[in-house]
């Protein structure tokens, strides 16, 4: 491993380390998680570039780390819609909206329980989306999988808001980024990429399994541990970084000219 790729992934881990390990940020990164992303994003964009310029790391048509980048800052604007101010203007809306939707599903009245806690919100948006999005920055072009669950999950969770509008004929947040942002952000990364790619369908369907298969584990692991109390919920947070470093694993072959 190059010695910048080494930095890079020092800097990852230092980073997940100060988010995660409790260090008495816990209460302020609950309600303020979103906004850390939000305020990061110019710094990350202009950090980014210059740690690539000055490490000479190769450059390949497309540039998958530019386009991975791009999912990256795309989903940090998606939260801000999410959890920081929806187009309503509410703060922390999905939050709200989505302990509703499940209670309303399994016919709880009792407006007091919220299985869906602010915690989980920030462990599922730090690991399944920035944890992610770090790794297929860092991965690319030399494995591409994390890039292609990145995309996956761009587009699942485009169309899951997309679903549940349809079905409730109501606005929810993340809406307009999901159609104005994923769902066009997807499509343009397969349009660059899809050339340039050994396996290519192959990449973009376990990408697309594997964020069907997030949804799954992010709402069933949801359920067990904060509905049924089947298990507690750190092992709930536990499962959630497994599978994000799963994509490490499996299909490890890269682009191809």
């Amino acid at each position: 491993m190059k010695k910048g790729e080494n930095l890079l992934l020092g800097t990852i881990l230092l980073l997940f380390f100060m988010l995660w390990f409790p260090l008495g940020q816990h209460e302020f990164l609950i309600d303020h998680w979103m906004k850390i992303g939000v305020y990061a994003a110019p710094f990350l964009l202009i950090g980014s570039f210059s740690f690539w310029k000055e490490n000479e790391l190769p450059m390949v048509t497309p540039n998958f780390r530019i386009i991975a980048l791009m999912m990256l800052l795309a989903y940090i604007m998606h939260q801000f819609e999410e959890h920081w101010i929806d187009l309503c203007g509410n703060y922390y809306a999905f939050y709200a909206h989505n302990n509703n939707f499940i209670r309303s599903v399994l016919g709880e009245t009792d407006t007091s329980i919220n299985p869906l806690s602010k915690t989980s919100v920030f462990v599922i948006n730090t690991s399944l989306v920035w944890l992610l999005g770090f790794l297929s920055i860092w991965r690319s072009p030399k494995q591409l999988f994390p890039f292609f669950a990145m995309a996956g999950i761009i587009l699942v969770n485009g169309l899951v808001h997309v679903l549940s509008t349809l079905v409730n004929w109501e606005y929810n947040p993340g809406l307009f980024t999901s159609v104005v942002v994923f769902i066009p952000l997807y499509f343009w990364t397969l349009r660059q990429t899809r050339n340039y790619v050994g396996d290519y369908k192959a990449h973009v369907f376990y990408g697309l399994i594997w964020a069907f298969q997030e949804h799954v584990i992010m709402v069933g692991g949801l359920l067990l541990a904060n509905w049924y109390h089947v298990i507690p919920e750190y092992l709930y947070w536990i499962a959630l970084v497994i599978w994000t470093i799963v994509p490490l694993a499996i299909l490890r072959k890269g682009h191809s000219n």
